[in-house]
C-alpha cells in the first residue's frame, strides 16, 4: 500500500485562501476546484479524541473512491446548489434554515484549529497509525488533505464506532461461504458531506456532526462564557501555572453544560468554603482565602459546590454527589421558601 503522490505543475486556479484574505466565496472555490479535482494530491489522517493526528497510507485503487467520498460530493453539492438557491450562512447567527450550509472561522473552533496546526506545523512528528500501537476505539474522525503546489484544504468526517468492524467479532461472506474477517479492522467511511476547512474558514454541511466532531456548540459555549466571566468577577480563584478558567472549561464539556444552569453569586465565597468543609471535600484555599484550582477535578468540585450538588443523607449519613436535580414545588399550604 502506498499513498497517491500526484504533483502536477499547476498554479491556477486558487484552491485556498491566505490568512490575510477575507472569507472565501465557497461557490467560486467549488467551481475552480472542480477544474483541478483530479490533479490534487491526497493525504489521509486519523485523529483521536484528544485531537492527536495519525498518518495513514492507502492503496492506489482507493484513490478514486477517496476523491468521490471526500471531494467530489462536496464540490457537486455546492455547484448543484447554485441553481436551487443554496446559500451560506454564518454558523453563529443561524439555525435550522433549509437549503443552506454554514460558515465559521477556524480560530473560533479551538480543536479544529489545534488539529490543523499539528498537521501543518508538526507534520514530521506525526506517526503512522497501527492497531498494534494505538487503539482504534479512541479514533474520532478522519481528515483528507488535498493539495496542489503550496496550497491545500481539508475535508473531515466523523467516524462512529458503530461503523467499525473488529476482526475478532466479524465474518465476511465470500460467495456462499462465511469466513473469518481477514483484516485487523474494517471501517465504513460516511458518505455524507460534513466539514470542509479551507484557509481560515470552516464550512459546515452537517451541523450536528460538526459539533460532535470538534466538541463545539457555540450557543452553549456563549452562555457558559458569560457565566465564567461572572465567576471570575465574583470569586477569588487561584489557578496552577499555565491554567485558566477558560482553558479548563474547553476540556470539560460537562462543566460547560452545568455552568448554563448556575447563577453565580447566589452562594458567596465564604459559603462555598464552608459547604466544602461540611461535605469533607478537599477544597484547597491559600492564605488570602482564594480557592486553589490545580486541575479540572478541582474546577469540577468548585462548580458542583456552586450548583449545590453535594448532600448528606439524613437516614444513612452517607455523602452523595447529585448528577441531576429537579426543583420541587413547595408543599401545599406552606409559604414559598427563599
Amino acid at each position: 500500500m502506498q499513498e497517491n503522490q500526484l504533483t502536477p505543475e499547476q498554479t491556477e486556479p486558487q484552491i485556498t485562501t491566505t490568512p490575510e484574505e477575507s472569507s472565501l466565496d465557497p461557490f467560486l472555490w467549488a467551481n475552480q476546484t472542480d477544474a483541478i479535482k483530479n490533479d490534487l494530491k491526497i493525504e489521509l489522517f486519523l485523529f483521536n479524541k484528544n485531537y492527536t493526528p495519525y498518518k495513514v497510507r492507502f492503496a492506489d485503487n482507493l484513490t478514486t473512491q477517496i476523491r468521490s467520498l471526500f471531494l467530489f460530493d462536496t464540490i457537486n453539492f455546492i455547484n448543484s446548489g447554485t441553481g436551487t438557491g443554496l446559500s451560506v450562512r454564518e454558523y453563529e447567527l443561524s439555525d435550522g434554515e433549509e437549503n443552506v450550509f454554514y460558515r465559521t472561522e477556524l480560530k473560533k473552533v479551538d480543536r479544529a484549529e489545534t488539529l490543523v496546526h499539528l498537521l501543518e506545523h508538526e507534520y514530521k512528528d506525526i506517526e503512522f497509525f497501527s492497531e498494534q500501537d494505538y487503539d482504534f476505539k479512541r479514533i474520532k474522525g478522519i481528515i483528507a488533505k488535498f493539495s496542489l503546489d503550496n496550497k491545500h484544504f481539508y475535508i473531515a468526517k466523523q467516524i462512529a464506532q458503530s461503523q467499525v468492524l473488529k476482526s475478532t467479532l466479524s465474518w465476511e461472506l465470500r460467495g456462499e461461504t462465511f469466513e473469518p474477517f481477514s483484516s485487523d479492522i474494517g471501517v465504513k467511511i460516511p458518505a455524507d458531506n460534513q466539514v470542509a476547512i479551507i484557509g481560515t474558514d470552516i464550512f459546515i454541511f452537517n451541523q450536528s456532526k460538526f459539533e460532535k466532531l470538534f466538541n463545539y456548540d457555540f450557543k452553549s459555549q456563549l452562555v457558559a462564557d458569560e457565566k465564567a466571566k461572572k465567576i471570575a468577577e465574583l470569586y477569588k480563584l487561584s489557578f496552577a501555572e499555565g491554567l485558566t478558567l477558560d482553558n479548563l472549561l474547553q476540556e470539560k464539556k460537562g462543566l460547560v453544560k452545568k455552568l448554563q444552569k448556575i447563577e453565580p453569586g447566589e452562594i458567596t465565597q465564604k459559603q462555598v468554603i464552608e459547604y466544602a468543609d461540611e461535605m469533607s471535600l478537599e477544597l484547597m484555599t491559600d492564605e488570602t482565602d482564594s480557592i486553589i484550582i490545580m486541575d479540572g477535578n478541582d474546577l469540577g468540585m468548585f462548580i458542583n459546590l456552586l450548583s449545590e450538588d453535594y448532600i448528606v443523607s439524613n437516614i444513612t449519613g452517607k455523602r452523595y454527589e447529585i448528577k441531576s436535580k429537579k426543583l420541587l414545588s413547595d408543599p401545599e399550604g406552606e409559604p414559598p421558601r427563599g
